[in-house]
């Protein structure tokens, strides 16, 4: 019990379930099936996201650019099978998007790992390269239709439930993504060499290389791991949403590197889990959802995210503090 109260997404966990019983207590239609089902839908495309930062935090570094790659290659995508009409599989949706954004994570490789320049300040650039390009290039009309193949993904459902009006309340499958996902990034991050090059080059990478990490190869891996990742959060939210909008998802990015980093991930590298991302992301995907139950309006949730980030990064950052003064003593 002791190790458990121990571990930073015990308290996360807390703080949601404390959280569920203040708004459930103003709000009775919090704890309905419906509203479940809406946030743990509104899960899938942040919580996406949040598995590329992750790795990206855990290596040492930060990247704001996947949202300009997902709306890149999302609307490259839709275009171009509305232009050839295509009426197949969503899955050709997901390897194109997913190809468009790898190629763009590993543009934002070679100037991070190659040219050795800071990653922050990189993929600030290439944000806006990729947003000023998709604007300018490929066009800024809204496509009210997507391509049939995503309508019927869009209709798929895992669960289902009746209510006594008669309305049908599901949860939609786009939801396995993110669970499938969430596995595969456990598991490298748990299991594998790459994995722990991740972790060792975030911790130090002085010391990362002299092990024997490639850590230019890790860069090339992780930079284009996330553009691929950025790639199929932008198909699944044009799928949610049933259209494809240019203007679309650019401007979350506070709210998924608060996620990540309030789940436990340390903006100085070297730690973060998958578990602790989800629940961090549920957690912020939850007090948006609250603040809207309880009438405030959705203006106050960047004050919000914005002080849970400042308080996640004091937290963070004290944790550490004590943990390396306790290694010297």
């Amino acid at each position: 019990m002791k190790k458990i109260f121990q571990k930073h997404e015990t308290y996360i966990a807390l703080i949601i379930i404390v959280l569920s019983i203040i708004v459930g207590s103003f709000n009775k239609e919090f704890f309905s099936l419906e509203n479940l089902f809406d946030i743990l839908k509104s899960n899938v495309v942040i919580g996406i996201f949040s598995l590329g930062v992750l790795l990206v935090l855990v290596s040492g570094d930060i990247d704001v650019s996947f949202t300009a790659i997902a709306a890149l290659s999302m609307y490259l995508t839709v275009k171009i099978l509305l232009f050839y009409k295509f009426e197949g599989s969503f899955i050709v949706a997901f390897i194109i998007s997913g190809f468009f954004g790898i190629m763009m994570g590993l543009l934002n490789a070679i100037f991070i790992g190659r040219f050795k320049l800071k990653a922050l300040i990189v993929t600030i650039g290439t944000m806006s390269i990729f947003r000023g390009f998709m604007l300018t290039f490929v066009g800024t009309e809204v496509f009210r239709v997507v391509p049939s193949g995503m309508i019927r993904l869009s209709k798929i459902s895992i669960v289902e439930y009746l209510k006594e009006s008669g309305r049908v309340i599901s949860l939609s499958a786009l939801i396995i993504f993110l669970i499938l996902f969430s596995i595969v990034v456990w598991l490298l991050l748990k299991y594998t060499m790459l994995g722990r090059g991740i972790y060792a080059i975030g911790g130090d990478r002085m010391v990362a290389e002299r092990t024997g990490f490639n850590i230019v190869k890790i860069q090339f891996f992780i930079y284009g791991f996330v553009g691929f990742l950025s790639g199929i959060a932008g198909i699944v939210h044009s799928t949610i949403t049933r259209i494809g909008n240019p203007f679309d998802i650019v401007g979350t990015e506070l709210n998924v590197i608060a996620a990540v980093v309030l789940g436990g991930a340390s903006l100085f590298g070297g730690r973060g889990n998958v578990l602790g991302t989800l629940l961090g992301v549920f957690l912020i995907v939850l007090i948006s959802n609250s603040l809207i139950m309880l009438g405030v309006t959705s203006l106050w949730t960047k004050v919000v995210i914005g002080l849970v980030i400042i308080i996640s990064v004091g937290i963070t950052a004290n944790r550490e503090r004590r943990e390396l003064k306790a290694s010297l003593a």
